[in-house]
């Protein structure tokens, strides 16, 4: 019988951030991945030679200097990775009814963007925009507070904070913008964390928007560079990633942990097991209810999780720049209504109608130059949809019937009707499409009805009200978006908080600083930023493509 150190369930960015660092500290370290390849939401996969990444579509403070880059160098992982800058001018493009707005780099960039557009509302686009900052930074801010006196004066550093963290977004915009379209543009990002205006947590939407106001950024290899660079960092400091491991149980005796059980019925001892699955399938499934508290146990029945998606996995044979697709990614809404559309997602049936109301458009081929062929342009579309919404198939163990294909053929025309809006011809030009749904979120990343962001990010489930990384059940600790933060790099830090709670440490600890760690990064539309080397790669991509064809 095989022991550990710690066994992590689930290779997320969480549970390799853990991974490493308590390799890296010494510890025998296995991780159990019950999909084919690791990485949770940011792996990436091929279909017919193209690649595609599910949930990593772009990556903010990136920039040296800035806390990611930081993250990745403290991990000892930023020389295995590659990032391209997305377009400086519109990292970001809003498609609002016949309007086009774009996201530039740097907020003196986007205020002058909006007052020149806006030319009225200039005060109040200063002011929200400031108090948007504030806000980030007063939230980044409290965990690093430590002592008597600091914490005696939280009220007085964090007074913007204190002052909305209570309220929607809705009701604080307002306070701040009158123009609806300009509000619309504002909440574009909401999308980040999939909750309308009326019901997001303003903190969290302030701590999203301020991520990404740098720019965006696209790791080389989509989400499976990120992947490839952790989990090459846990091997190197001696762990192990293991793939098609079901796990079955955590082995928890007199309310301890010893390791975990298997689908296949094989025991692995553990001294610790981290969890990278969200709450309701660790506690629940997992241990069970027998082990948990009622307090936990009633507040597991409360949880509510995140929105599920349908991904549209797209191959077009065009020139798509000739439309204006660039690097930048696209949010599409019919109209300036963003809670009414959010409703209409969550609300009406799926497959019916000609068009989605709000879309995601990310061209990966334009995000990560080395990945065109040439010809070939890639791309994902997202949108939002409520999982009750797929009645029809939800329960069943084999869903892949008739009525399920039949499902998936009207919601690809769908979608495909989005797409023919910014370019036009695209289902003439299409080279293959497939489509993801929140039946495909459940089976190869195992969330819970399918979510892309953990726990539903409202007032009363993120911050205090949040899990926590470290659990009732001696030896077991939880990482993941259900916890610290959502997103690539929120998932990531909360991995390196479980790898804390098990050494008995500051996260801070864990991040060595290594001068000869330095993350490269170019610019995606500009090639004399590259190096011969992407050079020679992109060549090379498209001399085998050629090939291919010829053949």
């Amino acid at each position: 019988m095989e022991k550990f150190d710690t066994v992590i369930i689930g290779s997320g960015v969480g549970g390799l951030a853990t991974a490493i660092c308590l390799a890296r500290a010494g510890q025998k370290v296995l991780v159990l991945e019950q999909h084919y390849v690791p990485g949770g939401w940011s792996h990436s996969f091929t279909l017919k030679g193209q690649r595609f990444s599910p949930g990593v579509h772009y990556v903010g403070l990136i920039d040296e200097g800035q806390s990611v880059n930081e993250l990745y160098r403290g991990l000892g992982i930023a020389n295995d990775m590659v990032f391209f800058r997305m377009n400086k001018n519109g990292y970001e493009r809003g498609i609002i009814g016949d309007e086009t707005f774009n996201f530039p780099s740097g907020v003196e960039n986007l205020i002058k963007v909006l007052v020149d557009r806006f030319p009225k509302e200039e005060k109040n686009i200063k002011e929200y925009l400031t108090l948007v900052q504030r806000v980030s930074r007063e939230l980044q801010l409290i965990p690093k507070l430590k002592g008597f006196w600091q914490n005696i004066t939280v009220p007085f550093r964090t007074k913007h904070f204190g002052k909305f963290s209570l309220f929607p977004l809705k009701r604080v915009i307002g306070w701040h913008i009158k123009d609806p379209l300009l509000k619309a543009v504002l909440n574009l990002q909401c999308g980040d964390h999939g909750l309308s205006p009326k019901r997001a947590c303003f903190p969290v939407h302030c701590s999203v928007m301020s991520h990404y106001l740098d720019g965006g950024f696209y790791p080389m290899g989509g989400g499976g560079g990120i992947v490839k660079a952790m989990t090459n960092g846990v091997k190197r400091n001696g762990g192990e990633v293991r793939v098609k491991q079901d796990v079955e149980k955590i082995i928890v005796e007199n309310k301890k942990a010893i390791g975990v059980q298997l689908k296949s019925g094989q025991i692995i001892l553990s001294e610790n097991v981290v969890s990278n699955a969200d709450p309701s399938i660790t506690y629940l499934s997992l241990i069970g209810k027998s082990h948990l508290s009622k307090g936990l146990v009633k507040k597991l029945e409360k949880t509510k999780y995140s929105v599920t998606s349908l991904i549209l996995f797209l191959t077009l044979d065009i020139d798509v720049t000739q439309f204006g697709i660039d690097s930048g990614n696209i949010w599409m809404m019919k109209d300036e209504n963003d809670d009414a559309n959010f409703e209409d997602l969550m609300h009406n049936e799926i497959a019916e109608g000609d068009a989605f109301p709000a879309v995601f458009i990310s061209c990966t081929t334009m995000k990560d130059p080395v990945s065109f062929n040439g010809r070939y342009h890639n791309f994902e579309v997202v949108t939002y949809v409520n999982y009750d919404s797929l009645s029809d198939f939800n329960g069943l163990e084999d869903y892949h019937n008739e009525e399920y294909i039949i499902f998936k053929e009207k919601v690809i025309n769908k979608l495909m009707n989005n797409i023919e809006k910014v370019i036009p011809g695209a289902k003439q030009n299409c080279v293959q499409v497939e489509l993801g749904t929140p039946k495909t979120n459940e089976f190869y990343v195992n969330s819970t009805r399918g979510n892309v962001y953990g726990t539903e990010k409202t007032l009363n489930q993120v911050g205090p009200f949040s899990f926590k990384n470290k659990s009732e059940i001696e030896n077991v600790v939880l990482c993941g978006a259900s916890t610290l933060s959502h997103g690539v790099a929120g998932a990531t830090h909360s991995g390196v908080a479980a790898a804390a709670v098990i050494m008995g440490c500051k996260p801070e600890d864990l991040l060595i600083d290594d001068a000869n760690q330095k993350l490269r990064i170019y610019d995606a539309e500009d090639s004399t930023t590259w190096p011969d080397w992407i050079h020679v790669k992109r060549d090379h991509k498209l001399r085998n493509f050629k090939d291919l064809k010829v053949d």
